[in-house]
């Protein structure tokens, strides 16, 4: 459902998708690291809502989670009107977010090199030759166990609770705007658990990983 007509990147770029708690974020600034590219994940959001004239708290609101919303409209004082899917400049639809977030994620990739966690990215990229992705997941056990250190819950009971909240809503999403499913191996290019190897060796196989299959980018590590 993304908008066909704006030019794909031909930078290298790295997708990150990822169960809830499973390090995706950590992981993804770690490669962003190493490689010297950039690194955008929430940033997204912000791009996005300043854009096509939202408040941050509603785009995140409805950061990758299954359009329930899409017979609805949204008040917003300005769009991209430059997008083929722009229509009106008083409403937008669950679709519109996700092209306007679609269109940000082009934008950046088109800047340069560089990771992207989450928000279909891999999906959105799909033409761009030189887009690698990954899918990292853990034990749930591994998983809550990175929830409750972030110091925001306080039950290993909430924490299992939000993990597989999460974790359906971006399913859904993905499955929804997508023609691939939401941590099947076959749709990305390496997948990862991240409880058997610490991110910053995970982090060191990927850039092995992209040296090795874009050799004419000559990565030095």
């Amino acid at each position: 459902m993304d908008n066909p007509t704006t030019e794909t990147p031909q930078h290298l770029v790295i997708t990150i998708g990822r169960q809830f708690g499973s390090g995706g974020r950590e992981l993804g600034r770690k490669i962003a690291d190493l490689l010297g590219i950039a690194y955008y994940d929430k940033e997204l959001l912000s791009r996005a809502a300043s854009g096509a004239g939202l408040s941050q708290e509603f785009v995140e609101s409805n950061d990758e989670r299954f359009p329930r919303f899409l017979s609805s409209t949204f008040s917003f004082s300005m769009g991209f009107s430059n997008m083929s899917w722009y229509q009106h400049p008083t409403s937008i639809s669950g679709d519109s977010i996700y092209e306007t977030q679609a269109d940000v994620i082009r934008r950046l990739a088109a800047t340069g090199p560089c990771v992207i966690v989450g928000r279909s990215a891999d999906y959105v990229l799909r033409d761009n030759p030189l887009t690698i992705n990954l899918f990292v997941h853990a034990p749930a056990e591994c998983c809550i166990d990175r929830i409750i250190a972030r110091g925001d819950i306080d039950s290993r009971e909430k924490a299992d609770k939000l993990r597989q909240r999460t974790n359906r809503l971006r399913a859904g999403y993905y499955n929804f705007y997508t023609d691939k499913r939401w941590g099947d191996a076959s749709s990305y290019d390496l997948c990862f658990d991240t409880s058997l190897l610490s991110t910053d060796n995970i982090a060191r196989i990927v850039a092995h990983y992209v040296k090795l299959r874009f050799p004419q980018l000559q990565i030095s590590l």
